[in-house]
């Protein structure tokens, strides 16, 4: 069998070698899944949250053995692992556990007795069936738990890839389940690279859930289409921060420094450009660069920033910065690469032309570019093809809530950066290049299942107006009665210009006191819910 070997991302020391799945091996498993998934649909929605509590238990418990392999599998450091993968998984379980039966309750419809007499309808969600989700390398724990834990909850099964980067990572999710005690592979995984993810989505799951890349998104869509599955993508950003004349420019470049810079730059959210009035643009930059000097390189549990994770980052930061500095961009240093580690730099005197100005980083670089009017900036931000996420910094908060709305993005934050993806209540999702779909909060656990409309008609009657013959006189009285529904006036009017309509439908427009209820209940101002 094809194997691959997991690496080191801090030393390049092996951790272990994994068989890749074969494709006969997936077919299998998203049999064997089908299997599983209708067993746990027939669970209440209770009942799957019970099984599941235990999890925030055993990260907890585990907590310092999972960062460690963290910063192995990915190069973050193991503060950033605790923050960045740990505590977003632990609130959204908490989060379904105190919601999800609410979400995914079935919810009553109101039916209008001229249209639908003797009818009351519902909506109820079903999962999906078998969700494949692939992940990247960057949060390898956090990406994939969260969407699997929101296919869980939904009622789904779950087959997910890792990548090749953060092999060790699946084997721990793995025995995470295991220790749930779920129902046999109700929970599988498959290893491989690029080519058995397009395997997996081959072989036809129900429902497709991707992180990564741009490129890849496409190749995911174009595979999905064939079948055709849906598909959730959350692809890549080139986030921007605005920071207005009235900024706390402390907190503002102590909240550039970390979103730059976290897990150095690795992240879909990172931030990499920087807007900033012109008015306040020197001083601003002072504070950030002396910010910069600061930080240090990880070193077991100390140091603020790990290395890069693949060689491909490297030659696109090089490129990038090479063209900055080419068409006169300055710089706060040189792009200096110690082994896998690059020395975080921040670029000015940029224009929006510019590769870094325009292309997703995805490491430690970040530029600042002074603007004189506000929508000018707005303008700026928007004049991109990824809109994932964004901030403003402002001590206007109205001002801000206005600008931020005018930001073509899927996220934004006033005064604070990233954190606004961790919050288990808010769906994160893109838009343009960065994806479509949703996860986190009601709506992206909705999305992980499927919309089922029912009507029930609790008529003795024989027949129905609208059912066939079809004649001249139908025709008439249905015309006469759309009029009656929808045509001008006061209710009371158009009573009495169709009244001899009214008599005609005499049969089907009795009372329904089972009707009436249904409807009384579903106007209450806290039943509504779109």
């Amino acid at each position: 069998m094809a194997q691959l070997q997991a690496f080191s991302a801090f030393d390049r020391s092996p951790l272990g070698h994994y068989e890749i799945t074969s494709p006969e091996q997936i077919l299998q498993s998203l049999q064997d899944s089908r299997l599983a998934a209708r067993q746990w649909q027939q669970l209440s929605v209770k009942q799957r949250l019970k099984k599941l509590a235990k999890l925030n238990q055993l990260l907890i418990e585990q907590a310092d053995s999972i960062c460690q392999l963290l910063t192995h599998c990915s190069g973050k450091v193991a503060t950033e692992a605790l923050l960045a993968e740990l505590i977003p998984v632990l609130d959204l379980n908490r989060y379904y556990q105190q919601h999800a039966p609410a979400i995914l309750k079935n919810r009553p419809i109101a039916c209008s007795p001229f249209t639908h007499p003797f009818a009351t309808a519902e909506i109820s969600r079903q999962g999906h069936g078998v969700v494949a989700i692939i992940t990247p390398w960057n949060y390898p724990l956090q990406l994939t738990l969260s969407p699997l834990l929101t296919a869980l909850v939904a009622g789904n099964s779950v087959i997910f890839k890792v990548s090749e980067l953060s092999l060790p990572v699946a084997d721990l999710i793995l025995a995470l389940c295991q220790q749930l005690e779920l129902p046999k592979d109700l929970v599988q995984a498959v290893i491989g690279d690029g080519e058995t993810g397009q395997q997996l989505i081959a072989a036809g799951p129900d429902l497709v859930f991707f992180t990564g890349s741009l490129e890849t998104g496409r190749a995911v869509m174009q595979t999905a289409a064939q079948h055709p599955i849906p598909v959730i993508l959350e692809l890549g950003g080139k986030d921007a921060m605005l920071i207005l004349a009235d900024a706390n420019l402390e907190r503002a470049s102590h909240a550039a420094l970390y979103g730059a810079f976290s897990n150095s730059g690795q992240v879909c959210m990172s931030l990499e450009r920087i807007y900033v009035d012109r008015r306040c643009h020197d001083v601003f930059l002072q504070a950030l660069v002396d910010k910069l000097a600061t930080l240090q390189a990880a070193s077991g549990l100390a140091g603020d920033y790990g290395p890069l994770c693949t060689e491909a980052q490297f030659i696109r930061l090089q490129r990038q910065y090479e063209d900055a500095i080419a068409q006169g961009a300055m710089a706060s240093g040189p792009l200096i690469r110690t082994g896998n580690f690059i020395q975080p730099v921040v670029l000015w005197n940029v224009t929006p032309q510019m590769r870094i100005m325009q292309e997703e980083s995805f490491g430690p670089i970040v530029a600042v570019m002074a603007f004189d009017d506000t929508q000018q900036a707005v303008d700026l931000i928007n004049d991109c093809q990824y809109g994932l996420n964004g901030s403003i910094f402002s001590q206007n908060i109205g001002l801000a809530n206005a600008l931020a709305r005018q930001l073509e993005l899927g996220n934004w934050a006033i005064n604070d950066v990233i954190k606004n993806a961790g919050h288990a209540g808010l769906p994160f999702g893109g838009v343009k290049h960065s994806g479509f779909g949703r996860y986190r909060g009601a709506e992206g656990l909705r999305q992980f299942s499927r919309t089922v409309s029912g009507l029930s008609n609790h008529s003795s009657l024989a027949q129905e107006p609208n059912w066939f013959p079809y004649h001249s006189e139908r025709y008439a009285l249905f015309k006469a009665h759309i009029d009656f529904v929808y045509g001008p006036g006061h209710f009371l009017l158009r009573v009495c210009r169709h009244w001899r309509t009214l008599i005609s439908f005499r049969d089907y427009a009795k009372p329904d006191l089972q009707q009436i209820w249904h409807n009384l209940i579903q106007s209450l101002p806290w039943k509504q819910d779109y």
